[in-house]
């Protein structure tokens, strides 16, 4: 018979949720006395059916067994974890795109150091991770740093974390690590997901060399000196854009660049309404004066197009030089900075 055959079932739910089994007789002859201690997990809401019976099960939320299996140690070939710094790399958007060993640091650490802790809460609770948080962010970067030495010199697991991407990456850390390795304390990357890679690889702009310059500077001179450099550079420049200052940067980067450059607009990557736009910075500025866009953005322009064997002219030195003096740039040796001639030569 087929009740003879049936395997014993063990279902966990809660008392205060409905049960997560649905069960349908054979045929409306079986007498309920065959299953009198299953009748409160199964559900007859079905019409009778001829066909033969099947077991369906969706997933139990059940906080105990999701905890067992997040926060059991993870398997790994490099054993237990030695004290130190460990940069971590955190998801930029999907909470799927962590890796297995970033989450075996962060359970195994001692402490987590995070840009925002309200923001990496969420990450941690998702995962079930327990490790306290320390708030570590530029505004008090040079307060927590002798603090956060001390404990690394006494042997602890200090993980850093920024609220998307790798720490020191247009992120605080960078100070931190510099220390730490100053001090002879091991400095471990726990490499992970990252929005300048993620915008390159799909971008369809060249990759073979790139430069990433990140977030501008605000100053607006010192702002247009670096966008100069960058448009006379021949690799692809990568920059890091807030939403609300996009339009000045396409306004800024139409009158430098020109507005035929080929550019890519990659913003909310790896969310649900992740958005690739593609085409000249004059369409773009074209396109996004009307409306601003959400979401952290990472835009990519091509590099100049520099024909072989291409030379500047003798007058187009001296301007670019008298533009230099007009700066206040000395051309006295002792204030000389080779990097000024290479400004020269780019433009």
């Amino acid at each position: 018979m087929l009740f003879h055959r049936c395997h014993s079932i063990a279902v966990p739910f809660s008392p205060s949720s409905p049960p997560l089994l649905r069960w349908s007789p054979p045929c409306s002859r079986c007498p309920s006395s065959l299953f009198p201690s299953y009748i409160s997990l199964f559900s007859f809401s079905s019409p009778p059916r001829t066909t033969i019976p099947f077991l369906s099960f969706s997933s139990v939320n059940s906080p105990a067994a999701a905890d067992s299996e997040i926060t059991d140690d993870f398997p790994s070939k490099q054993g237990p974890l030695k004290p130190g710094l460990y940069l971590v790399g955190t998801p930029i958007g999907n909470l799927e795109d962590i890796t297995l060993r970033a989450l075996r640091v962060l359970k195994s650490a001692d402490v987590i150091l995070s840009e925002d802790t309200r923001h990496s809460g969420k990450l941690l609770q998702y995962y079930n991770i327990r490790t306290p948080l320390l708030s570590y962010h530029k505004f008090n970067e040079s307060q927590r740093e002798q603090v956060v030495l001390r404990r690394l010199q006494g042997g602890e697991i200090v993980a850093l974390i920024s609220d998307a991407g790798m720490p020191g990456i247009s992120d605080p850390g960078m100070e931190l690590a510099k220390l730490c390795v100053e001090k002879n304390i091991p400095v471990i990357p726990v490499p992970g997901p990252s929005a300048l890679v993620a915008a390159l690889s799909a971008s369809g702009l060249p990759t073979n060399e790139f430069t990433f310059v990140g977030f501008l500077p605000k100053h607006a001179p010192t702002r247009r000196e670096r966008l100069m450099v960058s448009a006379n550079n021949p690799t692809t420049q990568v920059f890091f854009v807030p939403p609300h200052k996009l339009c000045q940067f396409l306004e800024e980067t139409c009158s430098i660049f020109g507005q035929s450059r080929q550019c890519v607009i990659a913003r909310e990557m790896t969310k649900l309404h992740e958005e690739f736009w593609r085409g000249t910075i004059g369409e773009a500025k074209e396109a996004f004066t009307a409306h601003q866009p959400r979401g952290e953005i990472t835009l990519l322009i091509e590099g100049v197009k520099v024909s072989e064997g291409e030379t500047f002219s003798e007058s187009q030195l001296e301007n670019e030089l008298g533009e230099l003096i007009s700066k206040g740039h000395s051309l006295s040796m002792k204030d000389w900075n080779p990097d000024m001639m290479f400004d020269v030569i780019e433009l």
